[in-house]
C-alpha cells in the first residue's frame, strides 16, 4: 500500500513541471471578416498527432488555446462546419497572439464528396455537439462507456447511467437507429470504441420535432453513434464464459451484423450473480450486483423479474434495423427472458400514534420465477418529402409463479407481545399485452404549418392465482385466533385508446400557433372471486361475498388544447393550455352499485429555453398534471392479504393536481475544461390520494383513502466538474455533486392528522486520474444527512446519516496485463440493533490478455472480505424501518472472454484535402 501511495504522489508531482502555453486570437470569415462562433481550435503533437488541447471560439470569435506539455512545437487547427480547415505550425511560448485567424468557404463539391479536417476532436453543429471518438485516449479494446467517460461534460455513473452537463441521456443510437433497446447500457457497454467515428450528442426530440425539424424540449439528451466507414460493413462478436466457487456462474454472447444502414444483432446471456449480462469489460464485469438487490432492465427487455435477493436468469435476443433516407425506417427487436429469484428479508417498524407507538418485527422468504416474451417495432415510412407515417406495435406475454412466507410479530412499547401473523401466500399469474401507436404527419407548407393524427391502444389482460393461509393470533384480555385458507381467482382486463389532432400554424417565422383535440377512452374489468376452504367438501367452495368484487371502471378524458410556442436562436417558448373533462364510472356488479362522478379542470404546461453563447442555457418550466385514483384506491371491497393491515378503497375519491415547478442553469468553459449544473424545483399535490388509519387496542390496522392537501416536495443542487490534462501523460477530471430534498408529508391516524418534513443534504465528490494508458484511478465519497420532523409533540424527531466511500484503481501494467481493485464503503446510521451498520466491499480481479488482444483470461474475487451487505433505514409520516435482504455472498471465478471481428467496409479519407498550411 506505501508504494502504491508514493506511486500516486509521484505522477501527481509531474504536474509542477509541465510547461504552461497559451494560444490566443480571433477566428473570422475571410470575406465577410464577421466572426465565427463555436469553431474548434487544437493542436497536435507534430511526430504522431496527439491530441494537445482543444477548444471553442466565442460568439466574438476569439479565443484561448491552453495546455500543459512538454512538446516545443505543435501544429494548430482551426475549423469550422462548412469552412476549409486552416493548419498553423506554432512554436510554444508562455503566450503567443495568433491575431486574426481567416477561414476561407468550401467551394460546392459534387454530393457524396465530403473534405473536412480529419481529426478535428469536437465540432458543434447547431443543436448538436460531435465529438471524433479517436482524439480521446483509452486503454486498448475500451468500450464506448470507456470513451464518455473521457468526454467534457460527460458523466458516466457506477451504474452506467450517463448525464451531459447534468441533463440524463435517456437513449443511445447507432448510426440514427435503436440499438436493441431504448436502455443506454446496452450499446455503451457492448460497442467496441474502434469501431465508432462520431460521438454526437443532441436533445432528445420526439417524433413530431423530429419531422418539422424543430429543435428537441433540453429535458433530456440523446447520444448518437457513428460507425466508421472501414466498419460498417462485417460482423463484430464477443462470447465470454466463467465458472467460480459456491456454483456461480456467466456465459455472454453478442454478435453484431453492419451493412451501412443494415444491422442485425443478437444477443444471449446466463448467469446466478444478479448481472444483466451484456457487459464485455475485460476486468470489472461479471462481478454481480453489489446491493444484492437485482432490478434487471426491464425497459430494455432483458429481463423480467422481482427485483430483489439473488436472480438466477437467462435471456435471448435478437434486433434488426434498416433505413434508406427519405423513405423509410425501420427497428425491430425480440427478447425471451427466465429468472428466478430468492430473497430472505427482515424488517423492523415503528409504528407511530399520535398518542403511543408500538414495534413490529418481520422475517419473510420469497421464491419466485418468471419467463417473458417481448417484441417491438418502430416503423417509419416517407409517402414523400411533407408526409410520414409512423407505426410502434409491442407486444409482452409473461408468466409467474412465487411463494412468499411471513412472519410478524407486534409488541408494545414496554416490549408485551400484542399480536402475530404468520402467513403463506401462493401466486400463479399470466400477462399480456399488447401496445400500439400510429401517427400520421403532414407539412403544409415549407415555413412550418402542420397536422398530425395520432392513435394509441394499450390492451391487456393479468390473470393469476392466489392462494392464501394465515393464522392471526391476538393476546391481552381479550385473546383470539383467526384462521383464513383462499383461494382467490383474479382477471383484470384493460383496453384503453387515445385520440389526438393537433394543427400547427405559423403566425411569424419564429411564432407558431398549436390547437387540437385529444380524446382517451380507459376501460377496466376487474374480477375477484374468493372461495373459502371447507373441511366438509376438502375443497375450495365457499364463496366469500364480502372479499369479492366484479367492477368495470371507466374513464372517460377530453380535452382541446392551445398553446404558443415561439422557435427563435436564443429564445425558445411553449405555452400550453387545455381543458380536460373527465368522466369517472364505476359498476359494481356483484354488489348491484355504481357511481359516477365528473371533473373540470383548465391545466397549463409552459417552458422556457434561453440560449446565452453555444454553452449556456437557462431553462424554466412550469407543468400541471391530473392524477387518477387506482382501481383499488376506488374499490370499497376490503383487501386482506395482509391481515394485520386491512385495506379498503374509497369510491369518492377525487383526481388530484400536482402543480411543478424548476429551474435549472448549465455552462461549459471550454477554456477551463469546467462545467457547471444548477437545478431547482417544486412540486406541489392539491388533493393528493393519502392513506387514512385506525389502530385498534390489538394494533390492527384498517387502512382506507382520502384526498389530502399541503402535500408537497422540493429539491435543488450543483454539478461541477473539471478536466485537467497535459498532452498525452496524464488527466484528471473530477465531480462536485451536493444535493438537497425537503418535503412535507400529510397523513391521518386515528383521526388526528400527522405531518412529516424531511430535509436531506447529501454532498458527493468523485475524481479520476488517467496516467497514459498504464493506470487510472477514481475515489469517491458521499455522504446524506438526513433529517424527519414531526408535528406532534409527543413523536421525537429523527435524524440520521449514511455514507459511501469507493476507490477503483485498475493498473494496465505490464502490457496484456489488467489488474483491478474496487472498493466500497458503505455506512448506515442510527439502524437497530441485529442490522449492521457499515461494510467494506472489495472485489479484485487480474486479467491477462492473449492472442493478439483478442481474448482475456480473467480471475475474479468477488467481496474478497466477505462483508456484503443491503441495510437500510426508511422513515414517512408514521414509521421509521430498518430492513435488511438477501445479498451475494463472496465467491472466485475465473473467466475467458473472446472477441472476433470481419470488416470489408469503405476505407476511411485519411487524406488532408482542403486543409491549408502555414509556418
Amino acid at each position: 500500500m506505501t508504494k502504491i501511495l508514493f506511486s500516486i504522489l509521484f505522477l501527481f508531482s509531474i504536474v509542477s513541471y509541465s510547461q504552461d502555453f497559451s494560444l490566443s486570437g480571433k477566428i473570422i470569415d475571410a470575406t465577410t471578416k464577421e466572426p465565427l462562433e463555436a469553431s474548434t481550435i487544437y493542436a497536435e503533437s507534430l511526430k504522431d498527432s496527439t491530441l494537445v488541447s482543444y477548444t471553442i471560439s466565442d460568439q466574438k470569435g476569439a479565443f484561448e488555446l491552453e495546455g500543459e506539455t512538454g512538446l516545443k512545437e505543435v501544429n494548430v487547427i482551426f475549423s469550422y462546419n462548412g469552412y476549409k480547415p486552416l493548419v498553423m505550425n506554432v512554436s510554444l511560448k508562455k503566450n503567443v497572439n495568433l491575431g486574426q485567424v481567416q477561414l476561407e468557404e468550401m467551394a460546392e463539391e459534387l454530393e457524396g464528396v465530403l473534405i473536412v479536417g480529419d481529426r478535428v476532436p469536437i465540432t458543434i453543429k447547431k443543436d448538436t455537439l460531435e465529438f471524433n471518438a479517436d482524439s480521446f485516449k483509452t486503454k486498448p479494446d475500451a468500450s464506448v462507456e470507456d470513451v464518455l467517460k473521457k468526454l467534457p461534460g460527460v458523466e458516466v455513473d457506477s451504474d452506467g447511467k450517463i448525464t451531459v452537463n447534468g441533463k440524463e441521456v435517456d437513449q443511445v443510437l447507432v448510426n440514427g437507429q435503436v440499438f436493441f433497446s431504448n436502455d443506454p447500457k446496452v450499446a455503451t457497454k457492448s460497442l467496441p470504441k474502434d469501431i465508432i467515428d462520431k460521438i454526437q450528442i443532441s436533445d432528445t426530440k420526439t417524433k413530431e420535432q423530429e419531422f418539422s425539424g424543430e429543435a428537441g424540449d433540453g429535458e433530456s439528451k440523446t447520444i448518437n453513434l457513428t460507425i466508421k466507414e472501414d466498419k460498417n460493413k462485417g460482423y463484430l462478436g464477443r462470447l465470454a464464459a466463467g465458472y467460480g466457487t459456491d456454483e456461480r456462474y456467466q456465459v455472454n454472447a453478442l454478435l453484431n451484423y453492419f451493412n451501412n444502414k443494415k444491422r442485425l444483432s443478437f444477443i444471449g446471456s446466463s448467469n446466478n450473480i444478479n448481472n444483466s449480462g451484456f457487459s464485455f469489460d475485460e476486468i470489472y464485469d461479471m462481478v454481480g450486483n453489489t446491493s444484492g438487490g437485482y432490478s434487471g432492465a426491464q425497459e430494455s427487455g432483458l429481463i423480467n423479474n422481482f427485483g430483489n435477493g439473488i436472480t438466477t436468469s437467462s435471456n435471448l435476443g435478437a434486433s434488426y434495423a434498416n433505413s434508406e433516407k427519405g423513405v423509410y425506417e425501420i427497428d425491430a427487436n425480440y427478447f425471451f427472458g427466465y429468472s428466478d429469484s430468492y430473497n430472505d428479508q427482515k424488517t423492523s417498524r415503528e409504528n407511530i400514534l399520535p398518542d403511543s407507538r408500538y414495534f413490529t418485527e418481520n422475517e419473510s422468504n420469497f421464491d419466485g420465477s418468471t419467463n417473458s416474451n417481448r417484441g417491438a417495432a418502430n416503423i417509419e415510412y416517407d409517402v414523400d418529402k411533407t408526409l410520414r407515417v409512423t407505426v410502434q406495435p409491442s407486444l409482452s406475454v409473461n408468466r409467474t409463479n412465487s411463494i412468499n412466507r411471513n412472519s410478524t410479530v407486534s409488541m408494545d412499547e414496554t416490549g408485551d407481545l400484542i399480536n402475530t401473523n404468520d402467513r403463506t401466500t401462493v401466486n400463479d399469474g399470466f400477462q399480456r399485452n399488447f401496445s400500439n401507436r400510429m401517427g400520421i404527419m403532414k407539412k403544409l407548407d415549407t415555413i412550418g404549418k402542420l397536422i398530425s393524427f395520432s392513435f394509441s391502444n394499450d390492451n391487456s389482460q393479468n390473470r393469476s392465482t392466489s392462494n392464501l393461509n394465515s393464522t392471526r393470533e391476538v393476546f391481552g384480555d381479550d385473546p383470539s385466533v383467526e384462521e383464513v385458507n383462499q383461494l382467490s381467482d383474479i382477471n383484470n382486463r384493460r383496453n384503453s385508446y387515445e385520440l389526438e389532432a393537433r394543427y400547427r400554424h405559423p403566425l411569424t417565422t419564429k411564432l407558431f400557433l398549436d390547437v387540437g383535440y385529444e380524446y382517451k377512452n380507459d376501460q377496466r374489468d376487474n374480477a375477484k372471486d374468493v372461495m373459502d376452504y371447507d373441511e366438509d367438501s376438502n375443497g375450495y367452495t365457499q364463496f366469500n361475498e364480502s372479499l369479492s368484487s366484479d367492477f368495470n371502471f371507466g374513464n372517460i378524458q377530453q380535452s382541446p388544447f392551445i398553446g404558443l410556442r415561439h422557435n427563435g436562436d436564443k429564445l425558445n417558448l411553449r405555452v400550453n393550455a387545455s381543458y380536460v373533462l373527465t368522466d369517472l364510472k364505476n359498476e359494481d356488479f356483484l354488489q348491484g352499485t355504481s357511481f359516477s362522478n365528473s371533473y373540470k379542470n383548465l391545466l397549463f404546461r409552459s417552458r422556457i429555453r434561453y440560449t446565452m453563447g453555444k454553452n449556456r442555457r437557462l431553462y424554466l418550466r412550469y407543468n400541471s398534471g391530473l392524477s387518477i385514483p387506482s382501481v383499488n384506491q376506488l374499490q370499497p371491497v376490503p383487501n386482506v392479504n395482509n391481515p394485520l393491515n386491512v385495506v379498503i378503497g374509497n369510491p369518492n375519491l377525487l383526481p388530484s393536481v400536482n402543480h411543478g415547478v424548476d429551474l435549472n442553469y448549465s455552462n461549459y468553459n471550454w477554456k477551463e475544461r469546467s462545467g457547471v449544473f444548477i437545478y431547482t424545483g417544486l412540486d406541489i399535490q392539491k388533493d393528493k390520494v393519502s392513506a387514512i388509519s385506525t389502530t385498534d387496542e390489538n394494533f390492527l390496522r384498517t387502512t382506507r383513502y382520502t384526498n389530502i392537501d399541503g402535500n408537497y416536495r422540493g429539491y435543488g443542487g450543483i454539478g461541477f466538474s473539471k478536466q485537467i490534462k497535459k498532452d498525452s501523460l496524464f488527466t484528471l477530471k473530477f465531480n462536485l455533486r451536493p444535493r438537497l430534498n425537503y418535503g412535507r408529508q400529510v397523513s391521518f391516524t386515528n383521526g388526528v392528522e400527522l405531518k412529516a418534513k424531511t430535509f436531506d443534504v447529501s454532498p458527493f465528490f468523485s475524481t479520476t486520474y488517467n496516467y497514459k494508458e498504464l493506470l487510472e484511478i477514481e475515489p469517491g465519497y458521499g455522504i446524506t444527512f438526513n433529517n424527519t420532523k414531526y408535528n406532534l409533540d409527543n413523536i421525537e424527531d429523527i435524524e440520521y446519516t449514511s455514507q459511501n466511500a469507493s476507490l477503483r484503481l485498475t493498473s494496465f501494467w505490464p502490457n496484456n496485463l489488467i489488474w483491478g481493485n474496487d472498493l466500497r464503503y458503505t455506512y448506515n446510521g442510527n439502524v437497530g440493533p441485529g442490522y449492521k451498520k457499515d461494510a467494506l466491499f472489495w472485489n479484485m480481479s487480474l486479467g491477462l490478455q492473449l492472442m493478439q488482444d483478442k481474448g482475456t483470461l480473467k480471475v475474479l474475487a468477488y467481496d474478497l472480505l466477505d462483508q456484503n451487505i443491503n441495510t437500510r433505514r426508511t422513515t414517512g409520516e408514521d414509521f421509521i424501518q430498518d430492513y435488511q435482504g438477501t445479498v451475494l455472498q463472496q465467491y472466485f471465478m475465473a473467466s475467458f472472454t473472446y472477441k472476433f471481428d470481419q470488416f470489408g467496409g469503405k476505407k476511411p479519407n485519411t487524406g488532408s484535402r482542403g486543409r491549408r498550411y502555414y509556418n
